[in-house]
């Protein structure tokens, strides 16, 4: 680590191939914890490379605990987190519209690290256990159109990491790959990231890939469609600046989507608009994020039929009732 650091300190760049090494050699504890503190540190100083970050995510995908669900179409909805928002558990939500719309989600999720509630600090105070259980992941997509994927139980090459990351208490470069490496592999992919330079970077990295996918960047900040301000909306077709309009939605203030202070907080929340009891504003935005997701599957469909799906799925309790299936196949109710 000495030699990968100095290099590192002289504003040198790493090579993928040393990238994915140096996650590799993490997994193997081969580095103390001040080492590790300061190899993560220099990336909140300077920006990550294309070829340092596939090679950390090839690490982490070479590594991981896989899950195959047989060749079903799925897809992912996540952010990067680190936006400093506190919105409340969009991403999270909207896999449940969509899961509830008829499409099947693997939601790769993890507990917040820059925001007060992650999806998997939500889900856990709803009852929700985490598994790697690949026939208990199977049964839950089967019942509910979707698993929950608790991050940590799939990488444990990043178990010496975690405690750093949660001293540190900001975003890290770990963030952006939570969104790379998820272990089912999904063929299409809903992301949200922070800035306009980490959507050029996972721009570049899925071109290379067979995804379909939606890459969102909020220009006043947000990784996500917040509906507060226009949005970068990169896909396999095209580019575009979008606003609320595009949804046939109308434009909301940050405050509208405000996630609380607590996770009880952000869970009453999550249930209140679960339940079909959100504001409008709290509804459209799922409604939002959950139609771009939607559009991966047929990116010929229109957006404005995907945000009617999105709809009839929340309005209809179909959401509410993937949410139900997923917490009755919690682990510890199979007991």
């Amino acid at each position: 680590m000495k030699h990968i650091l100095n290099q590192l300190f002289n504003h040198q760049k790493l090579t993928k191939e040393q990238a994915k090494e140096v996650l590799i050699n993490t997994s193997l504890d081969q580095y103390n914890p001040a080492q590790l503190a300061a190899f993560i540190s220099v990336y909140l100083m300077r920006n990550i490379s294309v070829d340092e970050l596939a090679g950390f995510r090839d690490a982490l995908l070479d590594l991981c605990i896989k899950v195959d669900f047989d060749g079903l179409p799925i897809i992912d909805l996540c952010g990067t987190g680190g936006d400093g928002k506190n919105t409340f558990n969009i991403s999270t939500l909207a896999s449940f519209v969509v899961a509830g719309a008829g499409y099947h989600v693997a939601k790769h999720g993890n507990y917040g690290v820059s925001s007060v509630s992650g999806s998997s600090n939500v889900l856990e105070y709803f009852g929700f256990s985490f598994t790697n259980d690949t026939d208990l992941l199977k049964r839950q997509m089967d019942a509910a159109n979707i698993a929950f994927l608790h991050a940590p139980l799939f990488h444990p090459a990043l178990k010496s990491v975690g405690p750093i990351r949660k001293e540190l208490g900001v975003k890290t470069f770990f963030n952006m790959l939570g969104p790379l490496v998820n272990p089912a592999k999904p063929q299409h992919q809903s992301v949200g990231v922070f800035s306009i330079k980490l959507a050029r970077l996972y721009q570049f990295l899925h071109e290379d890939s067979q995804k379909k996918y939606a890459i969102i960047h909020g220009t006043d900040g947000y990784d996500e469609v917040a509906l507060t301000g226009t949005v970068k909306l990169i896909t396999n077709q095209a580019e575009q600046l979008v606003d609320s309009s595009y949804f046939g939605l109308p434009k909301y203030r940050q405050e509208d989507i405000f996630g609380g202070d607590t996770i009880e907080e952000a869970a009453n929340i999550f249930k209140n608009i679960i339940d079909g009891n959100g504001t409008q504003a709290q509804n459209d935005v799922v409604l939002a994020n959950a139609a771009l997701a939607i559009q991966c599957f047929d990116q010929r469909k229109d957006i404005l039929e995907c945000v009617d799906e999105a709809r009839e799925s929340l309005n209809g309790r179909k959401a509410k009732v993937a949410f139900e299936k997923l917490i009755n196949l919690s682990p510890k109710n199979q007991k």
